[in-house]
């Protein structure tokens, strides 16, 4: 929370303004572009990183796929998890998330932004149709973030198991896999301090559909989180 408020404080001229404009865009998602849109989430993104003492370290862009219709798969550690993920990377992308973020405020409207799934995991028939729905967008070139391990870990950098049905919507549009490992995502928001912190985002090596196209979902889950451990486990 104190992060938070410094983010506000040292933006305290410029929030009114940028709130205005997400609300309205958020309101009027269909009048703007996605590249307008993501553009300026980036933008608040990084003023907020800036004014909180927070810099994002970007590794591995070089593996995000140059055609879009891909899906990122990152651990979880976090609220701040797609605020990372966001200044990092230089392509639009919406995000499936859990259906009990959908009301926090600030966030609520960066996913509208993004037209982002909010999925329950309670409704099975639900939770298919936003599988489905993700991956006929991805087929048609739209690029996705989903969380696997479905919450965030308690454990810091540790990584959970990550469930094999999130990787539905990759097997469906046979798009390509970016594993992405968030190293010390939570301390912008889950530690109570203001001190400066450095998060880090590293796209790894993408799983094509021929590398996975005869394995199972839960063979495909463990593959991306031992890539991810991995990479964790080299800082």
């Amino acid at each position: 929370m104190k992060r938070i408020l410094l983010m506000v404080f040292r933006n305290i001229f410029l929030v009114p303004f940028m709130w205005i404009k997400l609300c309205y865009y958020a309101s009027h998602v269909d009048k703007y572009p996605e590249e307008k849109r993501f553009a300026m989430l980036k933008f608040i993104t990084s003023r907020a990183n800036k004014g909180g003492n927070v810099t994002i370290e970007v590794h591995g862009e070089e593996n995000i796929p140059e055609k879009d219709g891909f899906i990122f798969y990152p651990n979880h550690q976090g609220l701040y998890d797609v605020l990372a993920v966001a200044e990092a990377c230089p392509r639009p992308f919406s995000v499936v998330a859990k259906k009990e973020v959908a009301d926090i405020q600030f966030l609520k409207q960066v996913f509208a932004c993004m037209k982002a799934y909010m999925i329950d995991r309670d409704d099975i028939r639900q939770s298919m149709q936003v599988i489905l729905s993700v991956a006929e967008e991805v087929k048609r070139g739209r690029n996705y973030l989903i969380f696997a391990e479905g919450t965030r870990s308690k454990n810091g950098n540790e990584v959970q198991t990550l469930k094999g049905g999130s990787f539905k919507a990759a097997v469906k549009a046979k798009c390509p896999i970016v594993p992405v490992a968030l190293v010390d995502a939570f301390l912008p928001f889950d530690s109570n301090t203001i001190k400066p912190v450095t998060v880090q985002v590293h796209f790894l090596k993408p799983l094509y559909y021929d590398d996975y196209k005869h394995m199972k979902t839960t063979e495909i889950a463990e593959q991306v989180k031992e890539r991810i451990q991995k990479a964790i486990g080299l800082q």
